[in-house]
């Protein structure tokens, strides 16, 4: 979707729920959006960065989460209304500032737009970002559709500068990545300067430092934000309640769960039995409309993804509310009526409130079910696996070698990336990674391996990450490993931007979120002035990488590999072939070979097939993108490079 500024009042578009946030910022005022990307957020930083050429609003992609809220933080001082987008697992990068932010407290509106992803369809984990509003004492607020998602963004600047406070606002991957019906509202003529006042009292919000101390009192004041936030979720139009006077069943709900939340209750043919609470304020929660909504019902069901968060706040304040509201039957994640791990869906919802009322929900019919297995016994195993000529698959098999070839059983500690697949996939990287945990944290694991030499550990460690993740997370771990002494070997896998989330630019780029020319940080002059040696090179090169590979295992202290090649999928290389490769049918002996298919069962590109009927390899000149390293693994030359590719 494409959105500009003409667009205008009252116009209906079908808009991502990210385009929604987005929307909802601009019609704000923002002046100021920093990120980090990470799917399921970027798009709301993309979406800005389209208007950026306005001259109206900064938008930037920062080094790493933290980096990014310090940023919009200082918008805020100067006041301006600020935006700061991450995914879940950013929150816990930029925690560390986020609990002295909340302290300090905020000038213009700052709102900060977390992304989850239950079910950890793009991620790794499907962490909360929920419990940071209740851990840093700041109003949480979710959209339910994608028109409040629009609206919800819009309110949280007012609500930020009512309290003078972050606000945070939390979506999921079915909201930010689905798409639906936005009305958009006007566009603000922005006039506002930045100015940062500084020269006032402590004590004073207005012109004085912004500091998180004196800590009690900050801490008191920060609190009465809090109470007055609660007392404006009271009336908030984002609360809204559907359904009977006094419903045998009341669902609470919030997020895209009042969306399978409905769908399960008109499944269910249930609408005159059950009311739907739909909480767009989650914390802290608004105690007199709950109490209103509980005295109507005795069994209530708490409808959220992923931990009972809400749940547990709702039970709390029934329990204070006891002697009002009387003995309540809970229902949700804590009894097991929903899952506490993974996605919801309207089936599962529906499945739960069926139980609840004596309902069978509707079925597929046995013979539908039986064509269903029969289908999908039929369809091809799927595995993920790196692209037609990742330059990933070509490291990790270098690597690979090179660790077989040393003979004292060395591993890779990984990390965060496309490159991640190594640890699990042998279609990827061939089981070469044996840790895997947050972005960084391969570099610093391997420095703690790297120093147990002097209890007797003699096998080669080796740090992979990619381009981005060097510059988000692994700096402070390697300069802990050279300051150290400790002995690891490693490697930058250089693919020219943030390829996993869509090829945002970072730091080693000369260009930026606008689009503007920018210095680029060289990794290999930031390593060596570390005061680690330092060698460039090509992954498509297997000797040359194995080789060196070699060289590096044997020396001792830290040694760094930048091997740079750009993703097969980057704007640059896209549809773009290096070679025509081909397959020398009178060469490829095929099962007779000895290599054990070492092409089509090991190494695994998918531009390499084999062919059933032949009995021998061949090239798919559809989706091969002819980076021409198959030719180098093949043991009888049958893979030719024939010529560069025009």
């Amino acid at each position: 979707m494409s959105l500009d500024w003409e667009q205008k009042e009252g116009t209906e578009l079908l808009l991502m729920g990210n385009e929604a946030i987005a929307r909802g910022a601009l019609e704000a005022g923002v002046r100021v959006a920093a990120g980090y990307p990470g799917t399921p957020s970027s798009e709301i930083i993309e979406t800005l960065s389209r208007f950026s050429e306005t001259g109206k609003l900064y938008v930037e992609w920062s080094t790493n989460e933290k980096v990014a809220m310090e940023v919009a933080a200082a918008a805020s001082f100067a006041g301006l209304r600020s935006l700061c987008v991450m995914k879940q697992n950013g929150v816990n990068v930029a925690s560390d500032f986020l609990l002295h932010l909340t302290g300090s407290g905020t000038r213009g509106g700052m709102v900060l737009v977390t992304c989850d992803d239950p079910g950890a369809l793009s991620s790794v984990n499907e962490g909360e970002s929920r419990h940071f509003a209740r851990l840093m004492e700041i109003p949480l607020l979710e959209p339910a559709d994608f028109q409040e998602a629009k609206e919800l963004t819009r309110w949280a600047f007012e609500l930020s500068e009512r309290i003078r406070n972050v606000v945070m606002v939390r979506s999921v991957t079915r909201m930010s990545h689905a798409s639906g019906n936005v009305v958009l509202g006007p566009l603000p003529i922005l006039t506002a300067k930045a100015r940062f006042r500084c020269d006032g009292a402590v004590s004073d919000p207005d012109c004085g430092p912004v500091i998180s101390t004196p800590v009690v009192a900050k801490h008191r004041l920060q609190q009465e934000k809090l109470r007055t936030a609660t007392a404006l979720f009271e009336k908030s139009p984002f609360n809204r309640y559907e359904g009977p006077k006094k419903p045998e069943l009341l669902i609470i709900t919030s997020s895209a769960c009042t969306l399978y939340s409905r769908e399960a209750v008109s499944l269910l043919q249930a609408g005159k039995r059950v009311g739907i609470l739909k909480l767009g304020t989650t914390w802290p929660v608004p105690p007199k409309l709950l109490k209103k909504r509980l005295l109507t019902a005795k069994k209530i069901l708490i409808v959220e993804e992923v931990l009972p968060f809400l749940e547990d706040q709702v039970k709390i304040l029934a329990a204070e509310l006891a002697h009002a509201i009387g003995i309540k039957q809970w229902h949700g994640k804590n009894d097991g009526t929903l899952p506490t791990a993974g996605e919801l869906n309207p089936d599962l919802v529906a499945a739960a409130v069926g139980r609840l009322l004596g309902i069978e929900p509707p079925g597929v019919t046995p013979a539908y079910r039986k064509t269903l297995r029969a289908l999908t016994g039929s369809v091809p195993k799927r595995e993920q696996t790196f692209c037609p000529g990742c330059p990933h698959r070509a490291s990790f098999w270098s690597i690979r070698e090179a660790l077989q070839r040393d003979h004292r059983g060395g591993f890779v500690c990984g990390d965060i990336g496309c490159y991640a697949m190594a640890s699990l996939f042998p279609a990827a990287g061939f089981h070469t990674s044996k840790t895997l945990h947050s972005m960084g944290s391969g570099t610093g694991i391997a420095s703690g391996f790297g120093k147990l030499g002097s209890f007797g550990m003699e096998q080669p460690v080796l740090a992979v990450c990619g381009d981005s993740t060097f510059y988000h997370a692994a700096i402070p771990a390697l300069i802990n490993a050279v300051h150290q002494r400790a002995d690891i070997t490693f490697i930058v896998l250089d693919n020219s931007g943030t390829a996993m989330t869509g090829f945002q630019p970072h730091p080693g780029i000369d260009v930026n979120a606008m689009g503007e020319a920018t210095p680029m940080v060289d990794i290999a002059a930031l390593c060596g002035a570390m005061g680690a040696p330092v060698v460039t090179g090509d992954p498509f090169d297997l000797t040359g990488t194995r080789e060196t590979l070699n060289r590096l295992l044997e020396e001792p202290g830290v040694k760094v590999l930048i091997l740079k090649q750009s993703c097969a999928l980057s704007p640059e290389k896209k549809g773009k072939k290096g070679f025509l490769v081909r397959v020398d049918e009178t060469l490829c002996r095929g099962d007779a070979c000895g290599c054990n298919r070492l092409c089509t069962r090991i190494f695994r590109c998918p531009g390499l097939l084999w062919n059933r009927e032949s009995k021998k390899a061949e090239i798919d000149e559809v989706i091969c993108a002819g980076c021409g390293f198959c030719a180098s693994i093949c043991p009888a030359g049958a893979i030719r490079n024939e010529e560069p590719a025009t």
